[in-house]
């Protein structure tokens, strides 16, 4: 009976262990398609959460004008209602945008409503500044679950993750910290013959005005380190 009991909680304990790489594990695949990245190593996307957040999503996009490359900005939508201005800058600047929640919630945890209200409002915000429809989302913290991606799918959106992270939103980081993160990832993709789909933050989802000049440096680095020619910058809609 003992060795019985012991093998139910040890099945139940890797069942658990599969949901958690399932639901957090940004390359993971178990719950449902997400784009990571295409095969190309040359090809990198340069992808920004949590704005619109002023002044660094304006100078952010002052470095991205600089080295004439395109990024993908997932923002939040109580932001997007805030700052619907910053909003029409980005699009006008030629960037891709996405879904990132109302509200930014763990969306693994949330019921099957207040998924679809995080995922709709966004949706509903970021089309009424940009007059079109929103065709990607990235979940917040990554957290997803079967039921996530299935409303996702309803709302006509496809999840996107990552596969480089800068950690800029560690306290006390700097943008030679973040640099080192994504390089890291960087080649850890070129040895398995990966594109490079780098996370960082132009905001945060505590607060509209988060300080972020050293995820606005890190992004000037990159962009230095990995040229624009050698390397090809798309938005993730390439990689759909």
């Amino acid at each position: 009976m003992i060795g019985v009991v012991a093998s139910a909680v040890g099945v139940a304990g890797v069942g658990a262990a599969i949901g958690a790489y399932g639901s957090m594990a940004p390359e993971s695949q178990l719950f449902g398609r997400t784009i990571i990245a295409g095969r190309d190593a040359a090809e990198f996307a340069l992808t920004f959460d949590d704005g619109p957040n002023d002044p660094w999503t304006g100078r952010l996009l002052d470095v991205l004008a600089r080295h004439d490359v395109r990024a993908t900005f997932f923002l939040i939508g109580k932001y997007v209602r805030q700052r619907p201005d910053l909003v029409r800058e980005i699009r006008e600047a030629g960037h891709l945008i996405g879904n990132h929640t109302v509200t930014h919630p763990w969306l693994a945890m949330e019921s099957a409503r207040r998924v679809r209200e995080e995922l709709a409002g966004c949706n509903g915000a970021l089309e009424d500044v940009l007059g079109g429809p929103v065709r990607f989302f990235r979940p917040p913290h990554g957290s997803r679950r079967p039921e996530v991606l299935r409303a996702a799918r309803e709302l006509g959106l496809t999840a996107v993750m990552w596969n480089a992270m800068g950690y800029d939103w560690r306290l006390n980081t700097t943008a030679d910290k973040i640099a080192a993160h994504l390089e890291r990832g960087v080649l850890r993709n070129r040895r398995r013959g990966r594109g490079s789909n780098l996370l960082l933050h132009d905001g945060g989802h505590l607060d509209f005005g988060a300080e972020r000049s050293q995820s606005v440096e890190a992004a000037r680095m990159i962009l230095e380190r990995y040229k624009a020619g050698s390397t090809r910058y798309v938005t993730v809609d390439a990689w759909a």
